[in-house]
């Protein structure tokens, strides 16, 4: 499965755009991902980050139109709240008010025991790929469409974010990341965690929680939250 990260051309300071285009296919999905340019006043110098890469940080989230139509997709799903009755099943809206029911029971638990129990109860969900849950290449799922349908990688992470976000967890401390696997050779996307000085993942192929050093075979390109975005360098 073809991964494409083209070289970045040098312009002069004048300019005020920078150039990024980076193609990114999820594994199964067969997702595009087109992360356009950088604010040149944005991404002054670099800092360390997880999996041994380089970060360069931007708060212009406008190229990235799928985490945002999630994210106002969702804000419309929590503002309806809406009541139904219904017997749950494989696929069943009655899933999402379920989870509800999980994440209040979670809410007063230990931080470290929310992790656990949100990576586990989304990794119980099945992967199903975007052209066959939607009839697309790419679908970025809400967390009641997710839900209700399942999903493919970056689903299952932006699920596990905004059930964090919900049990109270800040933006600051929660990532979504895209990766290239080293492995596989294949894009996929997974859910970083900044907790008690360390940073954690949350990964749909990995049943337990690990920690961003104990992995060598994950390449970030980038990763977001709800405010900022990072180009990542090896």
């Amino acid at each position: 499965m073809a991964y494409l990260v083209p070289k970045i051309r040098k312009k002069s300071a004048a300019s005020y755009w920078m150039p990024i285009v980076r193609t990114l296919m999820f594994s199964a999905s067969m997702a595009v991902i087109q992360v356009l340019p950088l604010q040149a006043g944005a991404n002054e110098g670099s800092s360390p980050s997880f999996f041994n890469s380089v970060e360069i940080r931007s708060d212009d989230l406008k190229p990235f139109r799928k985490w945002r139509s999630a994210l106002e997709r969702y804000s419309k799903e929590e503002a309806s709240k809406a009541v139904r009755d219904c017997v749950s099943g494989l696929f069943n809206i009655c899933h999402y008010e379920e989870l509800a029911d999980f994440l209040d029971d979670k809410r007063d638990d230990d931080k470290w025991d929310q992790l656990v129990a949100v990576n586990h109860y989304m990794n119980t969900r099945r992967y199903i790929t975007d052209p066959r849950n939607w009839g697309v290449k790419d679908y970025w799922a809400t967390l009641g469409e997710f839900m209700e349908k399942f999903g493919d990688c970056e689903d299952y992470a932006i699920a596990k974010y905004l059930a964090l976000k919900r049990l109270g967890w800040t933006d600051d401390q929660l990532r979504l990341a895209a990766v290239k696997d080293l492995n596989l050779k294949v894009g996929h996307a997974v859910l970083i965690v900044y907790h008690q000085g360390k940073t954690w993942v949350l990964d749909n192929q990995i049943r337990r929680i690990v920690a961003t050093d104990s992995i060598r075979h994950y390449r970030p390109v980038f990763s977001i939250n709800e405010t900022f975005w990072w180009r990542h360098r090896s």
